[in-house]
Order: structure tokens, then sequence, then C-alpha cells
């Protein structure tokens, strides 16, 4: 083990110093007190970006399966020295986690604050493009979004209340980290959330099959947001009114893409039509 780390040995699942870390798929920590929990290499890595940042996230604690420890060891040092570091063997991780756990890292971190719509906006640069998300209930398509946000050069990504939280355990996993990268704000209707943007400049584009146009078509502006809904039911009639709308091109046989497919898409689109790609 590197000799340069200061760690910790669990010896028993039930030490009340790893208590977060029980359980977890049964008891995810995603909304207590705006905690949740990292899971893999290239999260934490993301994770000790964010903490060293001084940004909205922070460590709390890790917990790592012993063997992992050294091929690790670069990652956990970018982290502050007060940050406990807990070091488990496969049984006993195993047996706190309530699974097999084989990729063998976890942290528990802490969103430092939750900043309302207007002060997420009001740190977006003057030109802009964001992403849009309402009704998203499913976390691998959350996670998808956010991981198209950060490769398309997305300034933040707004979801409505009735989106699932991205901090949860999958969510953050498949968007490698990106959650903790991009600037978010989630919570009010989507409507209101649309319009409070359209009121700051943004030209609102709702993907729909029946946009009236293709996303080739859609023009650059100085501020810019895609809006993305739920599989299925789409983005609500409302919002669908309000806003202009596009269409993806694609075979009669599909009536839709998913969510993380359809916003890469778009968003690969709208950048290159404001020449960020």
């Amino acid at each position: 083990m590197p000799v340069d780390l200061a760690f910790t040995s669990i010896t028993e699942a039930d030490d009340p110093r790893i208590a977060a870390f029980r359980d977890i798929r049964e008891r995810d920590l995603t909304g207590r007190q705006g905690r949740f929990i990292v899971e893999g290499t290239v999260v934490l890595r993301m994770l000790a970006a964010a903490h060293k940042a001084g940004g909205d996230f922070e460590a709390e604690s890790i917990l790592i399966l012993e063997n992992r420890l050294a091929g690790v060891a670069d990652i956990l040092s970018e982290f502050p020295s007060d940050v406990p570091i807990y070091v488990a063997t496969a049984s006993v991780l195993d047996a706190i986690v309530g699974f097999n756990l084989h990729r063998g890292i976890l942290a528990l971190g802490k969103r430092k604050s939750d900043k309302d719509i207007a002060a997420t906006i009001q740190q977006l640069p003057q030109s802009s493009l964001v992403l849009v998300g309402c009704g998203i209930s499913n976390h691998d398509n959350l996670g998808s979004m956010f991981r198209n946000a950060a490769a398309f050069y997305a300034d933040a990504m707004f979801m409505d209340a009735t989106c699932c939280d991205p901090l949860y355990r999958k969510s953050l996993r498949v968007s490698v980290g990106s959650v903790l990268s991009v600037p978010y704000h989630r919570g009010g209707g989507a409507v209101e959330m649309l319009e409070t943007l359209a009121a700051e400049g943004f030209d609102i584009w709702s993907l729909s099959p029946a946009g009236t146009k293709e996303i080739r078509q859609i023009t650059a502006s100085n501020r810019m947001a895609l809006v993305i809904g739920t599989e299925g039911d789409g983005l609500p009639p409302d919002v669908l009114a309000r806003f202009h709308t596009a269409r993806i091109a694609q075979s009669p046989q599909l009536d839709s893409l998913n969510a993380g497919t359809a916003s890469g898409l778009a968003l690969y689109q709208m950048a290159s039509a404001i020449g960020r790609i």
C-alpha cells in the first residue's frame, strides 16, 4: 500500500465511521442534505477536481477496496488531508454496501450550495448554450444528458422539479462525473423555468418529432436553450405551444429517440451552429 497516504483500515461492516456507505443500493443518499455517493475511478477523479476547485461540491469521506488503493493513489492525493480514506477487504466492503462492489471505489460527497435559477443564470456567459430537461425520470438518460452537455460545451443544465435527482448514484456514474462539472439548477415548473430563460434572452428550442424545423435548420443566436422531454409522453403541450420546436430526421419506423441520444445529436448541431465545435 502507498506509504505516503494516510488511511484507516475498516475491519467490521458495522463500523459507525462508514455508516453512510451501508446498503447503498437500497438507500441511495441523494436528497439527504445534499449528500451523494460517488462510484468508480472516473467519477472519483471528477470529485477530486471539483473539491480542489472549491466550487459547489466537496468530498466528506472515501472508502476503497484495499487492493485498489495503490492504483488510485494519485487521485487520492488530490484530496485535502482532512478527508478520511477508509480501506477494507473485499468481504468487508461487500458486507458494507450490500452487494459485490467489483469497482471497489466509493466516496461520500456533498453539494455545498443549491443556487436558485436566477443565480445560476447570472453566472452564465453572455453567449450561452444550455440544456433543459423536463420530466426526465430515467437516471441513465439524465446522466447521458449531462455527459452530452459536457461534451458539446453547454454552459449549464436546467431541470424542472419532475426530473430525477442528478446526484443519484447511477446518474453520476453514467454522466462519467459530468454532473460535478456542469453547473445546474433543478426545481420549479417547466413553463415557468423556460419563460425565465426566455426573459434572459434565450431562444428556446423544444425537441419533438412534430417539430417545425429539422435540427440542421436551427439558426444560431447569442443565447440558446435546447429542451428535452421524457420518453413516451415527450414535452407538455403548453411547452411546445410557447416556444420554437425542432425535430431530428429519422426513419418513420420509429417516432422518437431516447432522451440521451436525442440530446447528443441536437446539442452537437447547436454547438456547431454557434462555432463551439
